[in-house]
C-alpha cells in the first residue's frame, strides 16, 4: 500500500459535544462495523465510558474509504474531552496529520475547544473545523459557526454544519478529510521507527504496545528493542484496529496498529518510547551491535529516537489502601497494569500504623481519580480506602532545604518551616454572560485574581484568574455547572508556586495525636475546618465505656473541641428493692473506675472510622 492511501486523523472537541456520535456516523458510513454489531458510542470499549457517556481512553479504529475510484486507509483516533485526560489527548495528536475540531451548536466554544485546539496546533496539524447538533431545536447554527470562523480566521464557509444523530452532511466532512488531510511522510528503507502512544497487557502475547509508524516496516518474529528502556523483545503478533485488534503480517511506515512485543514486565513499555528492529540486514549498517548483546546490553545505537511526549506532571495525591490488608499484592498489580494503559498515573508505596501498606498515587485531576479507583474496583475486585485528594506542597525548611509534602504526614514541625509554596493555576472559565454574577462570586470566594477578559460573539466572556489549585481541584467544576445551568466550561494550567499562609491542623483523640485525621488548610479558615473535623468525629467514633475528649490543635494549642461521653451501663440493674446504699455504693464504684479509665484508657479506633473520615 503506498503511503497516498494513508490518512491519519483525530477528532477533538470539549467533552459532551459528540466526537463518541460522529466516529459512530464514520464507523455506519465505511462499513467498518457490521449494521448487526454496532451501537452508540461504539469506540468506547469501557463499561464506565457508556455509563458516564464520556470517552476516557483515546480508541484507534482503521477504515477504508473509496473516493473517486481511488481505496483509502483511514486511522481515526476518538479522544477523550475532559480537561482531566488530555495527557491522552496529546499522546494521539503526535500521531497524526490532521484533527476535526467539532463544536456543539448548543453550547458553543468551550474550554476545551481552545485548549485541544492550541495542543492540535503545536502539532502543526491541519485543522477541519465542524458545527455539530444542528438538528437541535436550540441549537444556535449561526452564531456559533461565526464564532468557530472568528476563533480560526478562516471564511465561515469553511466550516461544516453537521448532525452526527443524524448523519446530515457526515460523507462531505469524510471527503474533506481525504482530501486535505497529508498523508504519512516516512522512509519505507529506512529501519523500523515506532512510536508507542498507547499499551496493554496481555498474557499470552505480553505488553501489547499501540503504534504509528514513521520509518521502516516489522514482521511477525523480528527481534525489535526498545531505545528509551533499552529493552528487548521479540514480535509476537502485528496488526490493526477493527477496532478490536486483528492481526496482519505486517506494519509499515505511515499505518497506525499494534505490535506484541512478547515483553512480560509492563514496566519496561513506556509511551513515548520508540520501537526499532535487531536482525534485520537492511539496519546493520545503522545499528552498532556489540558482543554483548547476548547480556541484553546494547552500547550504541546509530538510529535517532522519536521526539516522544513530554511526562505527565500529577497535580492531585492520594493515598489508596485496601480495606484487606491481605490485597496489597493485588492491589500493587493492579496499579502496574492501569499504568501501562494509563501513562499519566503515578504511585509509589507508603504505609500507616492502622491501615497497613498502600500507595500513595499521582492523577491529573478528580475525574482521573474517580475513574481509576473505580476501575480497580470492578477490573480487579478491589474494595479500597481513599485518601482525601491533595495538591503538592513545597516547604523552604530554615536550613534552606526544600522538601515535597505529598500527604499531610509529610509536614515538618513547624519550627523548622522557614516558608511554605503552594501550587499556582491558570483558571480558564468560559460563561454565558447571564451567569457572569454568580461565576464572579464563586471565584472572589476562592481568593482568585483577575488577568484577562475576552469576548466570544455577543453573549459569552472567557475569564482568565490565577488561584490556588487547592481551591479548583475538589469542586469547583461541579459548583461552576450548577451556577450555569451546565452552559459554563473551565479549563487550568499550573503555573508554579508561590508563597502562601498553610498550617497543620493536628487531631487529638484522648489526647493522642492520629496523624490520619490530620488535615493542611488555609489560617484563614483554620477554626471552621477545626471545627468540622472533630464534629465528623464524634459523629463516627464509636463511644467508649468513658468519656473521650476529641480535639483539634496547632502548634499544641487547641482551637476546637468535642466530646463523646461515656457509653452508659445500668450497673444497678441487677438489684430490686433493698436499701439504696448498696445502688450507690455500685454508682460511686461505676464513677470511680470511669474515672480511672479516662485517666489510663486508650481509644481503639476501628478501621471503618478512618474510612469514614478519608472518604468525608
Amino acid at each position: 500500500m503506498e503511503q497516498s492511501q494513508i490518512k491519519n486523523f483525530v477528532i477533538i472537541a470539549h467533552i459532551d459535544h459528540g466526537k463518541s456520535t460522529l466516529a459512530d456516523r464514520f464507523l455506519d458510513l465505511t462499513g467498518t462495523v457490521e449494521k448487526r454489531k454496532m451501537r452508540e458510542q461504539f469506540l468506547d470499549m469501557m463499561d464506565l465510558e457508556r455509563e458516564k457517556g464520556i470517552t476516557i481512553k483515546m480508541q484507534p479504529v482503521r477504515m477504508s474509504y473509496i473516493l473517486y475510484s481511488k481505496f483509502y486507509i483511514l486511522n481515526l483516533i476518538d479522544t477523550p474531552g475532559h480537561v482531566d485526560f488530555s495527557y491522552e489527548v496529546s499522546r494521539s495528536l503526535a500521531a497524526v496529520e490532521g484533527a476535526i475540531l467539532l463544536v456543539d451548536a448548543t453550547k458553543g466554544i468551550q474550554a476545551q475547544t481552545l485548549a485541544n485546539l492550541d495542543l492540535a496546533r503545536k502539532q502543526n496539524l491541519v485543522i477541519i473545523p465542524a458545527v455539530n447538533k444542528i438538528d437541535r431545536p436550540e441549537a444556535k447554527v449561526q452564531e456559533t459557526k461565526q464564532e468557530l470562523a472568528y476563533l480560526l480566521n478562516i471564511p465561515a464557509e469553511e466550516i461544516f454544519l453537521i448532525s452526527g444523530k443524524l448523519g446530515t452532511n457526515i460523507e462531505p466532512l469524510l471527503r474533506a478529510v481525504v482530501e486535505k488531510v497529508p498523508s504519512p511522510k516516512g522512509d519505507f528503507q529506512k529501519p523500523l521507527r515506532a512510536l508507542i502512544f498507547d499499551s496493554k497487557y496481555d498474557s499470552y502475547k505480553g505488553v501489547i504496545a499501540y503504534v504509528r509508524m514513521f520509518d521502516g516496516e516489522v514482521r511477525v518474529g523480528e527481534k525489535i528493542y526498545l531505545m528509551a528502556a533499552k529493552t528487548k523483545g521479540e514480535v509476537k503478533e502485528v496488526g490493526f484496529f477493527k477496532p478490536e485488534l486483528t492481526s496482519k503480517d505486517k506494519l509499515a511506515v505511515g499505518e497506525i496498529g499494534y505490535i506484541a512485543t512478547g515483553i512480560k514486565n509492563p514496566g519496561e513499555v513506556k509511551v513515548g518510547d520508540t520501537i526499532t528492529i535487531l536482525n534485520r540486514k537492511s539496519v546493520t549498517a545503522f545499528l552498532v551491535i556489540p558482543s554483548e548483546l547476548s547480556k541484553g546490553q546494547i552500547s550504541n545505537i546509530n538510529i535517532e529516537s522519536l521526539p516522544g511526549y513530554k511526562e505527565p506532571k500529577p497535580v492531585v495525591f492520594t493515598s489508596l489502601y485496601p480495606e484487606n490488608p491481605d490485597d496489597f499484592p493485588l492491589l500493587s498489580e493492579a496499579l502496574e497494569r492501569l499504568k501501562l494503559n494509563d501513562a499519566s498515573l503515578t504511585y509509589e508505596t507508603e504505609s500507616r500504623e492502622v491501615l497497613g501498606r498502600g500507595f500513595r498515587c499521582g492523577f491529573l485531576g478528580l475525574l482521573h481519580t474517580e475513574i481509576i479507583i473505580e476501575r480497580l474496583r470492578r477490573e480487579f475486585g478491589l474494595n479500597l480506602v481513599v485518601s482525601k485528594p491533595q495538591v503538592l506542597y513545597k516547604i523552604i525548611e530554615r536550613s534552606g532545604k526544600e522538601k515535597l509534602i505529598y500527604s499531610v504526614s509529610d509536614w515538618p514541625d513547624p519550627s523548622q518551616i522557614q516558608e511554605v509554596q503552594e501550587p499556582l493555576a491558570r483558571l480558564e472559565v468560559i460563561t454565558p454572560i447571564s451567569y457572569l454574577g454568580r461565576i464572579l462570586e464563586i471565584l472572589k470566594a476562592l481568593g482568585a485574581r483577575h488577568l484577562d477578559t475576552q469576548y466570544f460573539g455577543q453573549d459569552k466572556q472567557l475569564l482568565i484568574y490565577e488561584v490556588p489549585l487547592r481551591e479548583i481541584i475538589v469542586d469547583f467544576y461541579e459548583n461552576l455547572k450548577n451556577a450555569t445551568a451546565g452552559f459554563g466550561s473551565m479549563n487550568y494550567e499550573i503555573l508554579g508556586y508561590r508563597a502562601s499562609d498553610l498550617v497543620k491542623i493536628d487531631i487529638l483523640v484522648a489526647g493522642q495525636k492520629q496523624e490520619p485525621f490530620s488535615k493542611i488548610v488555609p489560617r484563614e479558615k483554620l477554626f471552621e475546618e477545626s471545627k468540622k473535623i472533630v464534629h465528623k468525629l464524634k459523629e463516627v467514633l464509636p463511644p467508649q465505656l468513658f468519656s473521650v475528649a476529641l480535639q483539634a490543635a496547632i502548634s499544641g494549642k487547641i482551637i476546637a473541641r468535642e466530646t463523646i461521653r461515656a457509653r452508659a451501663k445500668d450497673v444497678i440493674a441487677p438489684l430490686y428493692g433493698g436499701d439504696y446504699t448498696r445502688k450507690r455504693k455500685l454508682l460511686e464504684k461505676q464513677k470511680k473506675g470511669k474515672k480511672a479509665m479516662k485517666e489510663k484508657g486508650k481509644v481503639n479506633i476501628p478501621s471503618k472510622v478512618f474510612i469514614e473520615m478519608l472518604r468525608s
